[in-house]
């Protein structure tokens, strides 16, 4: 073994420096590093001296496991400024460093080697320059080469960097400070300071700091025990944990970090752990909101496609159909029965002026085709026209037209939605004189069958209604109002039947017009066991009482008059009798 060594040393001393540097690299392996060379090329640097380092550099740097993943260089150059000829990310081939070392070209000013320390730890060391994040314990090692003394202060700025956790190795040639040498090196200083008599000699700490930076790979021997990353460094080895995953005391196993245990960090529900951070969790039958924490009953009338005819209720897990007032539920859970014993003609006056907006337009036409869900419509129960009016007044289907409840809820979809002006008045006449003829499909007068119109609309009316409701309403026509919005009461009220309570309706936006249908259905659809034709009227109203007693003794005093006059007959008969004894 002892002949073997000094074969080694003498091979080492027979060829170039250079040679010798690159001799030993293949032998070993340097884990990952990120290494900075700080240069100094004052002018006290002579030619061929600053050539003799040009030659150190390249010869180390072939001794060296150079990569993305392994050892990444930089190199700076310092006199009375500071110069980075390549940054740790510039290069990962060694050929690049090798030929940007070629062309590097002498400062040949001061020796200002604290500047050059505060440049290496502030710039050439920052993760934008190439260096690897603090939390990847990747070591940070700085070689500084000098020939003199520096002419400003290095001791403090030395120490920040050191402090910083970089290793500072610092190599004296010919006429350097060994004072300046040890204030800027790392501790333990034997294995840190070099000095050299001449840039001819430098190869030798070239070869000591080779053997420092050689280490067995003890990670790729396998056992080292780490549950998951080992990460080889210098002559030793540490563990790594996965993200979200806490290095145990034993160095070695790793355990899950348990976020939540830090507090609830506002979950509404539950906060669950998870590798990436602290994730809030919701319990079944509700939904996380965009805040990621808050909660929300899930609304699975929304996310499913219920079926329910007129409403759907969210509850949880489930939801349920429900029906308005008065209509049953049937068997299937989603349909509601339909008033089959009135037969209506019905025309509905729909407001298409800009003020109602084209998305809320789709919303009346929905609201319409809820009315004709409780309806039995067909030619000989209840038809169903619809007039849209603006400026101008337009029959979008008349009566007569559609036999069947399908046929007019398509017919409703396709209504386009006309915008301008509010011309209510006009929109009244055109139903009186137009819509419940029987050209329009009306059915005669002689049948007895109830003429219901009902206006729509979401604001005032440009135009004069009074004539035109009147007249509605002493042709027969029952008239309902329905007013959102900016609708205004006193017209409701003059369009609509008495009393106005029954026959107007208001609702404040659009979005709400719904719980309207319960009082529409209870006065269009007619009751069971009253016959077709018969206006519905509660018998408690005060006018229907006094009507009903005006009619009694009207009677009562019909019959007392007939009475009279029988009995004068009877008289007369008796005393015609009582003459012929």
């Amino acid at each position: 073994m002892r002949g073997l060594l000094c074969w080694l040393v003498l091979l080492f001393l027979l060829q170039p420096w250079e040679s010798q540097l690159q001799l030993a690299g293949p032998r070993c392996h340097t884990g990952p590093l990120d290494l900075v060379f700080v240069i100094d090329s004052s002018r006290s640097v002579r030619p061929f001296e600053f050539e003799t380092m040009r030659q150190f550099l390249v010869g180390l740097l072939r001794g060296l496991n150079v990569g993305p993943n392994a050892t990444r260089v930089g190199v700076i150059q310092y006199s009375s400024q500071v110069q980075s000829v390549f940054p740790l990310r510039a290069f990962s081939r060694r050929e690049d460093m090798e030929r940007a070392i070629r062309d590097l070209v002498p400062l040949a000013q001061g020796t200002m080697t604290g500047l050059a320390i505060q440049y290496a730890m502030n710039v050439a060391f920052s993760v934008a320059e190439g260096a690897r994040p603090p939390e990847e314990r990747v070591p940070r090692v700085a070689v500084i080469v000098t020939d003199g003394r520096p002419q400003d202060r290095v001791a403090e700025v030395a120490a920040q960097a050191r402090a910083r956790g970089i290793e500072i190795y610092a190599v004296g040639v010919q006429r350097a400070d060994v004072g300046s040498l040890r204030a800027m090196a790392s501790p333990p200083l034997d294995e840190h300071v070099f000095l050299v008599e001449s840039f001819d000699l430098i190869q030798e700490f070239g070869l000591q700091f080779q053997s420092r930076l050689c280490a067995i790979d003890l990670c790729a021997e396998g056992t080292h025990g780490c549950e998951h990353h080992c990460v080889n460094s210098p002559g030793s080895y540490f563990c790594r944990c996965q993200v979200g995953f806490v290095l145990q005391p034993d160095q070695r196993s790793c355990r899950a970090i348990d976020y939540c245990s830090f507090g609830n960090h506002s979950c509404q529900h539950e906060c669950v752990s998870t590798p990436g951070g602290p994730r809030c969790h919701c319990r079944e039958g509700h939904d996380l909101q965009p805040d990621g924490r808050s909660c929300q009953v899930r609304d699975l009338c929304n996310g499913v496609d219920h079926g329910c005819e007129f409403q759907c209720v969210s509850e949880g897990l489930s939801y349920r159909c429900l029906c308005p007032e008065g209509r049953q539920l049937q068997a299937d859970g989603k349909s509601c029965d339909r008033c089959r014993e009135g037969h209506v003609d019905l025309v509905l006056l729909v407001d298409g002026s800009k003020s109602v907006r084209p998305q809320n337009f789709e919303l009346v036409k929905r609201f319409v085709n809820q009315i004709v869900d409780f309806l039995d419509v067909s030619p000989e129960g209840t038809r169903v026209g619809l007039v849209q009016f603006s400026s101008r007044v337009r029959t979008e289907f008349p009566l007569g037209r559609y036999g069947t409840a399908a046929e007019v809820k398509q017919a409703v979809l396709a209504v386009e939605y006309m915008e301008r002006g509010t011309m209510t008045g006009l929109a009244l006449r055109h139903m009186v004189e137009h819509s419940f003829s029987e050209a329009q499909g009306a059915r005669p007068r002689a049948l007895n069958v109830p003429r219901v119109g009902l206006v729509f609309t979401d604001g005032r009316s440009q135009d004069d209604i009074s004539v035109w409701a009147a007249r509605a309403k002493e042709e027969g026509i029952v008239m309902y109002a329905v007013g959102v919005g900016k609708a205004v009461e006193a017209e409701l009220r003059e369009i609509a039947s008495e009393p106005a309570e029954l026959h107007v309706s208001y609702a404040p936006d659009f979005g709400t017009m719904t719980h309207l249908l319960q009082n529409l259905r209870g006065s269009i659809c007619p009751e069971e066991g009253i016959s077709a034709g018969t206006e519905l009227r509660s018998p408690c109203e005060c006018e229907s009482l006094v009507e009903f007693q005006g009619r009694t003794l009207g009677a009562l005093e019909s019959l007392t008059l007939n009475l009279a006059q029988l009995t004068a007959r009877l008289e007369h008969l008796e005393n015609q009798l009582a003459n012929q004894k």
